[in-house]
């Protein structure tokens, strides 16, 4: 089974079938890495296996001494609508919790990367895919861009880490605001509350984003990995504690099974000119 995203999609358990891998690495010159997440359907809502690859991915790259930097984008004009929710639907207990242990082992290996990680946002990046853009050092917006993490109506328990996250970069206050109400912000609002990096005209992303991570690798590569590692320094009690608190279910159950049922039977089917998902956790 499967999550996916804000708009949605008209989809059941039993509309699952295999399908290909949604995590893609491509290499460039000067030791830019290139991750894109998704397939362009289901506002790129990720699985699983694919929050898995996505964490395998990132180990593989931290072995790599040639990546000086790694951007991170989504397919088909959006970001990521966090997890495919239909795979959730009548799942266990226990398999909804390896689930969300796969999402943030995936986050854990992004922060992990010795070398500075840029997420490209344009759409959405809401639930899972606002923690995977916050993963990330740094998060360039368009400026037609949506952030938040509108989960609480669905009956996810935040963990300490998904609020660490938001706190680290925003403060306590921004984070009680987006997780009590799940309001999605502007990109301009974003960068006011420091959850975003800059926000640019959206046809202008892709260069803007380019343009970035060229000043990033233009200086020595051990210089930049010592400036990640002292941020991380920095920010490893925050880390450490949220991690120590990091226990118990991540969903109420009951609440959970309703609150996906029911959105996912309100999701209308996408036209063309929508990015269907079934997700935003």
């Amino acid at each position: 089974m499967r999550p996916a995203g804000i708009e949605g999609v008209d989809v059941r358990a039993g509309d699952l079938v295999p399908e290909p891998k949604k995590v893609g690495l491509l290499y460039r010159d000067l030791g830019i890495a290139d991750i894109s997440v998704g397939d362009g359907r289901r506002g790129n809502a990720l699985s699983s296996d694919d929050w898995r690859e996505l964490a395998q991915i990132f180990r593989r790259l931290a072995e790599d001494d040639q990546v000086r930097a790694v951007v991170v984008r989504g397919q088909g004009g959006t970001f990521s609508a966090g997890s495919d929710m239909r795979e959730w639907v009548q799942a266990d207990r226990m398999d909804v919790a390896e689930s969300f242990a796969a999402m943030e082992a995936a986050f854990t290996a992004i922060e992990d990367l010795p070398v500075p990680v840029v997420a490209e946002v344009e759409g959405v990046a809401a639930g899972a895919g606002c923690q995977l853009a916050l993963a990330c050092d740094l998060r360039v917006l368009a400026d037609t861009a949506r952030i938040g993490m509108p989960i609480a109506r669905l009956g996810i328990l935040v963990s300490p880490l998904f609020a660490a996250r938001l706190s680290v970069l925003a403060g306590p206050g921004v984070a009680r605001d987006l997780l009590y109400t799940g309001r999605l912000v502007s990109a301009e609002e974003a960068v006011r509350l420091g959850l975003a990096t800059r926000s640019v005209p959206a046809a202008d992303l892709g260069a803007t984003t380019r343009r970035l991570v060229l000043s990033v690798v233009r200086h020595p590569p051990s210089a930049i990995r010592a400036a990640k590692h002292a941020v991380d320094v920095a920010l490893a009690p925050a880390r450490a504690a949220a991690r120590a608190q990091a226990e118990g279910p991540p969903v109420a159950y009951d609440d959970f099974q309703r609150g996906i049922m029911t959105f996912l039977s309100r999701s209308p089917a996408p036209g063309p000119d929508r990015h269907g998902d079934s997700s935003d956790g």
